[in-house]
């Protein structure tokens, strides 16, 4: 599912950046180093934030043949992966010569649905699952999987699919609002308002284990993830605003 997101995401990126004047060959470059980035980003985060799980074998963060003869390498942190990417796609910029927030405004849609691909890829492996529920759209996970193993023959929230829904309604958003847009980074900026926010909601409806949960506040729970995520939609809502007031005044001059 992260091959389809940075395919589709790819596709999407050259026909928007057509229309701005960037050479789809620096759209396909891009669109590696991103995929690069963010993949190093999401594991190292992960890695970071459970280490308790490598203390013993730190070779199983990288290998691909883990301890315990397992195949692959689980585990990644989709906010890591962003954050990781985003001084990632401003150096590439500058090396390509291109501006920042015109090149992000181009691909930020792509990431949006590329999130939202993705989240298939974890409703289908039984990971990022939610709290249990009565909800007529609950999900009962099998047992193989970990969801099914933290919450057998329960049905929990399907936190996977709201990522999927929230990221795609988010793109549709961004592609909308193209036409509408007064400034550079606009469009990036909008992404992180409504994405930061979206993903601090989900997190609330998220399992987590105890030494997971920072604390909670007003019957929401804070996670690392939820702050980060807070702060990336105050961010962007602010740089959005104050973009907007000051087009604004320049129009009036």
């Amino acid at each position: 599912m992260i091959f389809v997101a940075f395919a589709f995401g790819l596709w999407l990126g050259i026909k928007r950046g057509e229309k701005v004047g960037i050479k789809s060959s620096d759209i396909m470059d891009f669109t590696v180093w991103m995929m690069v980035s963010a993949l190093i980003g999401a594991r190292l985060t992960y890695v970071v934030t459970h280490w308790s799980e490598y203390a013993a074998h730190p070779l199983d963060a990288i290998s691909p043949i883990q301890s315990d003869g397992t195949i692959g390498i689980a585990g990644l942190v989709v906010l890591g992966g962003v954050l990781f990417a985003i001084p990632t796609a401003y150096y590439f910029a500058k090396r390509r010569h291109i501006p920042y927030f015109k090149l992000t405004d181009v691909m930020i849609p792509s990431l949006a649905f590329g999130l939202g691909i993705g989240r298939i890829g974890c409703f289908l492996n039984g990971c990022c699952f939610g709290l249990p529920t009565e909800l007529p759209w609950g999900v009962i996970f099998p047992s193989t999987c970990l969801a099914g193993s933290v919450y057998p023959h329960n049905p929990i929230h399907p936190t996977q699919i709201y990522d999927l829904l929230y990221n795609f309604a988010i793109g549709f958003v961004l592609l909308w609002w193209t036409s509408k847009k007064r400034f550079q980074g606009e469009l990036f900026f909008l992404f992180l308002g409504m994405y930061g926010f979206g993903r601090f909601l989900v997190e609330n409806l998220r399992y987590y284990p105890d030494a997971g949960k920072l604390f909670a506040l007003a019957g929401l729970q804070f996670t690392g993830s939820g702050l980060v995520s807070l702060a990336m939609s105050a961010t962007g809502i602010y740089l959005f605003i104050k973009g907007r007031e000051k087009k604004a005044k320049h129009a009036k001059r």
